[in-house]
């Protein structure tokens, strides 16, 4: 039964609006098509999270159907939603939420050209400033899992875990990325795609050209903590999964 108290009710309803508005971000920026791909919202301060019903149409989608999931994948009785069945990734969130305590946000595309790097198992590489400032480094590559148990979510767990990359490509299947929250966890799944395609068509001109691992460290560095418009609180040292905010590249 819903024992949610009002000021977690409250929580809960923003998280839920605020992870249907970016499904429709996945759709604007390209990275799904059908009802495929899902974006969670880890609500703050406690163990739930929200996801997306599983087979629903990315136009029916709203704060309403959004489903309330305790860590374990489950949903929480008695909210909105709970009689739907959740996403088929909604065990690998919920893993990632487990052990990944600084995560906020999950999502989980299939974007052509990420998704390409991925059905070969091959890392993109860090050729590009863009990479370096929003990755930094190379776009590792993950396990082969079967969709439905956590499978999935260990493998992104065991990928990630000290590397700067907000974004794993879990081979044969697809990107899935990470955030300080579900609106990071889509700008890094948009960034993705846009220097996986990128690099894609450098590669058919030649072989990129490396850029030196110092140089990689120094634009990190000042992309997390010095560009953009600066809160008035001295930002952390830079480091794997800071998941401090970050701004676009322009």
């Amino acid at each position: 039964m819903n024992t949610l108290t009002p000021e977690l009710e409250e929580r809960v309803a923003r998280t839920r609006q605020e992870v249907a508005d970016l499904h429709a971000e996945l759709v604007r920026y390209g990275l799904v098509v059908w009802t495929a791909g899902n974006v969670s919202g880890r609500v703050p301060g406690t163990d739930l999270f929200v996801i997306k019903p599983s087979g629903v149409s990315y136009d029916e989608l709203g704060p309403e159907n959004q489903i309330l999931c305790d860590l374990d994948g489950r949903p929480v009785s008695g909210t909105p939603g709970a009689e739907r069945s959740p996403s088929s990734d909604t065990a690998a969130h919920a893993y990632v939420y487990r052990h990944m305590p600084e995560v906020g946000g999950v999502v989980h595309t299939h974007s052509p050209y990420a998704t390409a790097w991925a059905a070969r198992g091959e890392p993109v590489p860090c050729v590009l400033t863009a990479m370096a400032d929003e990755f930094g480094g190379e776009i590792p590559v993950g396990p082969f899992a079967i969709i439905g148990d956590d499978s999935i979510g260990r493998g992104i767990v065991e990928t990630l875990s000290g590397h700067r990359s907000r974004a794993v490509l879990m081979r044969n299947h697809g990107p899935f990325t990470i955030g300080k929250d579900a609106r990071d966890a889509v700008k890094a799944a948009a960034m993705l795609e846009d220097v996986a395609r990128t690099v894609h068509l450098s590669r058919q001109l030649g072989e990129p050209l490396p850029i030196d691992p110092s140089h990689v460290d120094s634009l990190f560095d000042r992309y997390q903590n010095v560009y953009g418009q600066q809160p008035a609180t001295t930002p952390s040292t830079p480091g794997a999964h800071s998941l401090e905010p970050s701004q676009h590249h322009s």
